[in-house]
């Protein structure tokens, strides 16, 4: 009688024995890496897992299915960061004017400088008419109808353009222009400051400078006004030439002897956040227009 082969078992056998691995063949039957026992499984898988069931990507990362994208993105609400970065300019300005008024005020060593400064600046070789007519820029007389101007085409075109809160830029301007005396009057009679020597010797009150802050919210407000209604390529140079602008009616008033550098600058400080809520009003304007 033919012997009966070990692998197929006896009836008295009391364990089966496994198929064993011939030479030469594929281990297709050699038990998964963490001990599961499936064929080819090394993750503990059933066979035959649907496709959408498997997650062998990164956790909460969708399935293999080419191309294999990242994490899904989770937009937090970033409201507050955004805001932050944009307070660093009005704060930083803030700051600033509190320096310059604590030393203008304690005689600082930063007052001592500034005088020095003043003094060279209007012993230079710029002819006296055009530091004149560079001063007379910053007066209420010219400034303001500029303003008005920008304010009345900023208006018309916001209207034209059917923009539900067409009249909320231009009424941020005039506000800020209006709070220019409101903010400058109180400060001058706080610091009581000697003006230089030249045609206001011997008078007080010089800081800040009202002509540096009607130029800077006037020119600065209408220029906000008019950006976006310009041409890409016409936006850059407007902002330059209303800074030059300033710079320029800031060393006619300091060549003329009717400020101290730090007075414009102080004036500056002002104007900032003014400029800044200008800004921030106008944007919130445009974004409500009903256009696509």
């Amino acid at each position: 009688m033919r012997e009966t082969p070990r692998s197929q078992g006896t009836a008295g056998d009391a364990e089966p024995v496994l198929p064993q691995p011939r030479p030469g063949c594929a281990l297709a039957h050699t038990t998964g890496a963490s001990g599961s026992g499936s064929p080819h499984r090394s993750d503990g898988r059933p066979p035959q897992t649907p496709r959408g069931a498997r997650y062998t990507d990164r956790h909460g990362g969708p399935g293999t299915t080419p191309p294999v994208p990242g994490p899904p993105t989770v937009h937090s609400p970033s409201a507050p960061r955004a805001l932050f970065p944009a307070l660093l300019t009005p704060l930083a300005l803030i700051a600033l004017l509190a320096l310059c008024t604590w030393q203008i005020a304690a005689h600082g060593p930063l007052r001592t400088y500034d005088e020095r400064l003043g003094r060279a600046i209007a012993g230079s070789a710029l002819p006296s008419p055009v530091a004149e007519f560079l001063a007379d820029l910053g007066n209420t007389a010219v400034a303001v109808p500029v303003l008005a101007v920008a304010l009345g085409w900023a208006a018309w075109c916001a209207r034209r353009a059917a923009e539900p809160r067409w009249w909320l830029p231009p009424l941020a301007a005039a506000v800020a222009m209006a709070a220019v005396p409101a903010l400058v009057v109180p400060f001058k009679a706080l610091i009581d400051r000697p003006g230089p020597p030249g045609p206001l010797a011997g008078e007080t009150g010089f800081f800040p400078s009202g002509h540096a802050a009607t130029a800077a919210v006037a020119y600065g407000a209408a220029a906000l006004l008019l950006h976006p209604l310009l041409r890409p390529r016409l936006r850059r140079p407007l902002l330059v030439a209303v800074s030059v602008l300033n710079l320029a009616v800031a060393a006619g008033l300091v060549r003329r002897g009717y400020h101290w550098p730090l007075d414009t600058v102080a004036s500056w400080c002002l104007s900032g956040p003014l400029l800044w809520t200008v800004l921030g009003i106008s944007r919130l304007g445009h974004n409500g227009r009903s256009d696509p």
